[in-house]
């Protein structure tokens, strides 16, 4: 399993031998060492400490809908600002994330996040808010650029998969205990509450990672060429395999982050009309994503991978339907379904990547990067508009046609991926 993590999660750009040539250090960090130790407790907490912050306002759109007067599209720009400023972000850092020491980034990246979070609760206006998230995305997108390459460069190849396994899962955690706690911070004392909480967090996780995370010991800076990586990205782009991997990313995480933007709003108005607390029990069905991208890890090794996707999307598409089901206990299970499968997909989607490109391995991870936050962005909103406009049962419908596009474009994609 190890291994399956490794290959889906494209950090053989950066593997290294374990020594190093003309430097001081000739063993990386392997299990059983204390540096080892700390690099896991380390890049658990910026995982946990800046997913929380991205998604804090994804079970407050109702609030935030009220005291603005907003609809529930322009509310949703809470988080897709911060999905958007990602994006941006992971496409500058392709070209120039090579040229700064590992570390000085995410430390820089962390305590950025956290100051952007707590001014947040300050904020007068909505486009003020949506400004301030941003320019968090953009912030947060600079630990995401280089946490994978930091780690492969640090530790043994025989101990990375375990650390690189603890990161998404800490990624994942953080998103889904952000959500939580915001919901019941802001039932509490309200959205600015409960912002001014998980950033007060997040600054101290900040000050953790700053002691507790190594310093590179085999970072070496890289001059990397502008016109090189335009035209790597021009190649990626015409390439049916890869197109279809990374129209399956916008697609996909465009109809999952539409579901959890949307939640709040289904399960407070009838037919459950359910107290925030329970809401954001809901929120914690977020956590099957894990047993997802580890499932899906598992069964790399029995089948192709391409099969996989296409059963996983497969299973998105009919566990979405269950979200139109009148019965709490089906509409939970569903939830919990979709999350479970889209995690899986998008494991195997990287997966397929990782096998399918020869060299430019960072530069394809990249664009998917950038489509996968983009369509999260973009269609998150657009879906907001939908169910303003049309209601809960036609949103759902919207999003199964968006899953038969993705499971089209797995399908057009088999044909050469192993």
């Amino acid at each position: 399993m190890r291994e399956a993590w490794i290959t889906n999660f494209d950090v053989s750009p950066f593997l290294m031998s374990n020594t190093t040539t003309g430097s001081k250090h000739t063993t990386k960090a392997a299990r059983g060492t204390s540096r080892y130790r700390y690099i896991q407790i380390a890049i658990v907490l910026s995982g946990v400490s800046v997913f929380a912050q991205l998604y804090l306002f994804q079970p407050l759109l109702p609030e935030l809908s009220r005291e603005f007067g907003l609809s529930p599209a322009i509310s949703s720009l809470s988080v897709s600002a911060g999905t958007a400023g990602m994006a941006v972000g992971l496409f500058a850092f392709a070209f120039w994330a090579d040229l700064l020491p590992r570390k000085k980034l995410m430390v820089i990246s962390m305590f950025s996040a956290a100051f952007l979070t707590l001014i947040t609760a300050a904020s007068h206006t909505y486009g003020m808010l949506v400004v301030i998230m941003f320019l968090k995305g953009i912030a947060i997108s600079g630990i995401s650029a280089v946490a994978l390459a930091y780690l492969a460069e640090e530790v043994a190849l025989g101990s990375l998969g375990i650390v690189v396994s603890l990161y998404l899962s800490g990624n994942t955690f953080g998103g889904m205990w952000g959500r939580v706690f915001a919901d019941l911070s802001a039932a509490w004392g309200g959205w600015r509450w409960a912002t001014l909480l998980i950033g007060g967090i997040g600054l101290m996780l900040a000050l953790l990672f700053k002691y507790v995370l190594p310093a590179s010991n085999y970072f070496e800076p890289k001059q990397i060429s502008t016109g090189y990586k335009l035209r790597q990205m021009r190649i990626f782009l015409r390439d049916r395999v890869l197109l279809s991997m990374f129209c399956i990313a916008a697609l996909m995480m465009g109809a999952f982050v539409s579901i959890y933007n949307y939640l709040s709003f289904r399960l407070e108005a009838p037919p459950f009309s359910l107290p925030s607390y329970i809401v954001a029990a809901v929120f914690m069905m977020y956590l099957t994503g894990i047993a997802g991208s580890i499932v899906a890890g598992w069964y790399t090794n029995r089948f192709r991978a391409s099969s996989i996707l296409k059963v996983l999307i497969g299973i998105f598409l009919i566990s979405t339907l269950m979200l139109l089901a009148p019965n709490i206990w089906i509409f939970v299970i569903g939830l919990g379904i979709a999350t479970f499968s889209f995690f899986g997909a998008h494991t195997m989607a990287s997966h397929i990547i990782s096998q399918h490109v020869a060299s430019g391995k960072s530069t394809a991870t990249s664009i998917y990067w950038l489509f996968y936050y983009v369509g999260s962005s973009i269609i998150g909103t657009v879906m907001g508009a939908a169910l303003s406009n049309l209601g809960w049962t036609l949103f759902i419908v919207i999003l199964i046609a968006i899953l038969i596009l993705a499971l089209l474009a797995a399908i057009v994609s088999e044909t050469g991926t192993k």
